[in-house]
């Protein structure tokens, strides 16, 4: 088929259209009721639209279904209006819908009747139904003229479907507000999944080698007492992994949970009385109106914060802690230190997914982590800036 012709083939453009039927079917009634005041249906949607936040949820819907099925994100939001702005939005968008669908409804209608008039006149047939044609008589050169109201048809229906397609995107769009919204829930969608990925690698992988080699040099050494030690390693590894993994599942399930309802540094003393009922000796200062950090910073602060403490506990025991978390104008600076002994020396210098995550959500929104021995202690610090660019992430290893 044609390039130009391809639309007659699309869902879209007979669905669009149904789009701009609907509001008509409200106008009709109307009409039934009084036919001299055709414009109260128009009145009437400016409080529709001002006084229920709900509608323009269901405008959004039913711009998802009916003007661009098939698209995966279509751009159109499907929350109540928030703001008087958005209400705003919601009432031009109707009165818009209206307007285009009156023209749409005119034009499916009277466009094929005049076509059907322009062949019956140039058969020899008086026409009477379209008044600025009644007035000429019958003539077979009318013939020419029909196809041009069927093309003008195509292009009414076509050019329509695409311009409320438009002022759709424009008009039911989501807000600066829903915008930002958005922003956060993927950058906290990507922060999670890096860390899970990072988690998984590191604990279940780690576990299921160890029991690999064990098992592998157990059948071939053929001693009883090693394979009793070996099948003893492999029940302590996936023990350890089991615990990681419900660790790991916890994270997920957390991930159900809308991104404003996550833990933020406001909640800092919740997670430092956690870390002293479990032993540690917490002295904290905190300073700044930790409230007025932005989501993304306040929530990775909090993590940073809950995963230093938990290294604590892991590697050093129930030992002194000193936290520092600090406001300032350049952002959020945070620290944690710790004494540190010989032992969790030892185990701490190899890293783990814990410091590498302190690392990567610091990176990820423009800030800096650093963690080492200094002075006979082991210290974490990290800077975030009070306004965070989600920086985009490479697939973890």
């Amino acid at each position: 088929m044609p390039r130009p012709l391809r639309p007659l083939l699309r869902g879209a453009t007979y669905t669009r259209l149904l789009h701009l039927w609907v509001p008509m079917l409200a106008v009709s009634v109307w009409l039934f009721i009084d036919m001299s005041t055709p414009w109260v249906p128009a009145l009437l949607l400016v409080p529709l639209g001002l006084l229920l936040p709900g509608v323009r949820r269901g405008e959004g819907v039913q711009a998802q279904l009916l003007l661009t099925p098939g698209e995966r994100e279509p751009d159109f939001a499907v929350t109540p209006s928030a703001t008087w702005r958005d209400r705003l939005r919601t009432v031009v968008w109707l009165e818009a819908r209206m307007l285009l669908g009156a023209a749409a409804v005119f034009g499916t209608v009277w466009l094929p009747v005049l076509s059907f008039e322009l062949v019956s006149a140039a058969l020899g047939h008086r026409v009477t139904d379209v008044p600025f044609l009644d007035r000429f008589a019958p003539h077979w050169s009318y013939a020419f003229l029909a196809p041009l109201p069927l093309l003008a048809l195509y292009g009414l229906v076509v050019g329509l479907g695409e311009l409320v397609t438009a002022l759709a995107r424009r008009l039911l769009g989501p807000s600066p507000a829903e915008r930002l919204a958005t922003l956060e829930e993927r950058t906290e969608q990507l922060l999670e999944r890096n860390r899970i990925a990072r988690e998984l690698h590191d604990s279940i992988g780690h576990a299921l080698t160890v029991a690999v080699v064990q098992a592998g040099a157990a059948r071939a050494a053929g001693d009883p007492e090693f394979t009793d030690r070996a099948l003893a390693a492999i029940e302590d590894t996936g023990r350890a992994a089991l615990e990681d993994l419900e660790r790991v599942l916890g994270v997920l399930r957390e991930a159900e949970r809308p991104v404003t309802g996550r833990p933020t540094l406001a909640e800092a003393d919740r997670l430092l009385e956690s870390a002293r009922a479990a032993g540690a000796e917490v002295v904290a200062e905190l300073s700044g109106p930790l409230e007025s950090l932005p989501g993304p910073v306040s929530r990775e602060g909090y993590r940073m914060l809950q995963e230093s403490l938990t290294n604590v506990l892991r590697h050093a025991g129930a030992v002194p802690v000193r936290v520092r978390v600090a406001v300032t104008d350049g952002g959020l600076d945070l620290e944690v230190r710790n004494p540190l002994t010989g032992d969790a020396a030892g185990r701490v210098r190899e890293g783990g997914s814990g410091l590498r995550g302190i690392r990567e959500r610091a990176a990820l929104l423009g800030g800096r982590a650093w963690s080492g021995p200094e002075d006979g202690c082991w210290a974490v610090r990290a800077h975030l800036p009070g306004t965070a660019t989600p920086r985009p992430s490479r697939a973890p290893a």
